[in-house]
């Protein structure tokens, strides 16, 4: 029996408007009223998925934001910090060299702002108002940012983030998580840190099995995680790659195809 659902957001959970259709809402209730806690497993910011976990209720029936592509996890219903590894001052100089060298722009974060020091970036402001936060701009990212972030992120187009992208493993494999979450999106998390390890420390905080766990994504930075729980489920509109190492493919995000994966593995059978 499956005790935990976990669902990326975009492409996955939410359609080409980024809403949450009723139909995916109502499959998730009944998920919900069966037993199964819901975890948000994003590469967003913890404020870019709050939204959306306040859409499916968590926040009253208990369930969880893994954010930062694992890099953060919190208890919906206690506020609690679970789980959190970061990035240091000087690791954030040694990345913003990396973005320097090749020519593209890094943001990072601060509380509920992205953090930017170019007038201007197309990705970086998708990145912002995707996730309901404010741009501040700085002069010097390095020079201001004197606290532990959560990650960094380069953008720039996707042919040349993908040049980018092995240049950067070349450098910083053994010393960053380096993926891209989106083909314009290069994310650098501490290491050791995806989806995967840190749904493994969740499963274990809760008591629970990988066995008892559906995952869903559509991204690169959802392969981990899909490959990880025990039935891995790629969405009809996910990367090859991604359906790749499924178990299960699912309706595409604009068919509801997380309700398809509800309806057929968890509404059919009662959690134990």
């Amino acid at each position: 029996m499956y005790r935990l659902l976990v669902l990326d957001i975009d492409g996955t959970l939410t359609n080409q408007k980024k809403e949450i259709t009723q139909n995916t809402k109502d499959a998730i209730k009944k998920a919900q009223e069966q037993g199964v806690k819901i975890v948000i497993a994003t590469g967003r910011p913890t404020k870019g998925a709050k939204g959306v976990a306040e859409e499916l209720n968590l926040f009253e029936t208990g369930g969880y934001i893994l954010s930062f592509n694992g890099g953060k996890i919190t208890d919906c219903k206690t506020g609690e910090v679970i789980f959190q590894r970061v990035l240091e001052k000087e690791d954030v100089a040694k990345i913003y060299q990396v973005a320097k060298e090749n020519e593209v722009v890094m943001i990072t974060y601060e509380g509920d702002t992205v953090l930017m020091d170019v007038e201007h970036d197309e990705y970086a402001e998708l990145e912002a108002r995707l996730n309901k936060m404010e741009m501040k701009h700085v002069d010097s990212i390095v020079d201001y940012v004197d606290f532990p972030v959560n990650k960094c992120l380069m953008t720039g187009d996707g042919d040349y983030l993908a040049e980018v992208e092995q240049r950067a493993l070349a450098q910083y494999k053994d010393v960053y998580s380096i993926f891209r979450s989106e083909a314009f999106f290069l994310e650098f998390m501490p290491k050791g840190i995806d989806k995967a390890k840190s749904l493994e420390r969740l499963l274990e905080y809760m008591g629970c099995k990988r066995e008892e766990m559906i995952a869903c994504g559509d991204g690169f930075n959802d392969v981990s995680m899909i490959k990880y729980a025990g039935l891995g489920v790629a969405m009809e509109n996910a990367k090859e790659q991604v359906k790749e190492v499924a178990d299960f493919i699912t309706k595409s995000n604009e068919e509801d195809g997380v309700a398809y994966v509800i309806e057929r593995f968890i509404l059919q059978n009662e959690i134990s």
